[in-house]
């Protein structure tokens, strides 16, 4: 349990770490989002709704984001990964980065509706699509380094 949880917190802490380069902040990709995928899609043993849930109010209150957002959209991917996960094991890279794609997009989404729905007004579509496509490239360097965390540190499920 303690693999999965630390990586996702670290990405926690990487996710609200200033970068010195103009504009990241509303532009950063969704780290936390990526790890929280990995974790449930490759370990859902070691990720449960319950750790889901802390890591969102962590997210929430090291980024200043109102309590209980990122706990909705991260509990929202948990929820969709482990009803879907016989469709996950044992398949490909590639086919698994493309169901990223997809709950990413859907992630995104709510979290907009959510930002909407509280006052927050829309979000500039702009920043959203570059959020999300900055997620899609990033997500297999992350989940390469994810992986071989996985293999050294845990044992087989």
């Amino acid at each position: 349990m303690a693999i999965p949880l630390l990586a996702t917190v670290v990405a926690v802490v990487f996710n609200v770490v200033p970068l010195r380069l103009p504009d990241y902040a509303p532009l950063a990709p969704g780290f936390v989002l990526m790890a929280v995928f990995y974790w449930t899609v490759h370990r859902p043993d070691l990720m449960r709704p319950w750790a889901v849930f802390l890591i969102g109010i962590l997210d929430d209150m090291l980024s200043g984001t109102p309590l209980g957002v990122n706990s909705l959209v991260l509990l929202f991917v948990h929820w969709t990964i482990v009803a879907q996960h016989r469709v996950f094991r044992g398949k490909s890279f590639v086919l698994i980065w493309l169901a990223f794609a997809l709950v990413a997009l859907g992630a995104k989404l709510l979290l907009a509706a959510i930002a909407f729905a509280i006052g927050y007004g829309l979000i500039d579509p702009l920043v959203l699509m570059v959020q999300y496509i900055l997620t899609l490239a990033l997500y297999p360097p992350l989940a390469l380094v994810m992986g071989r965390a996985q293999r050294l540190f845990l044992p087989a499920p």
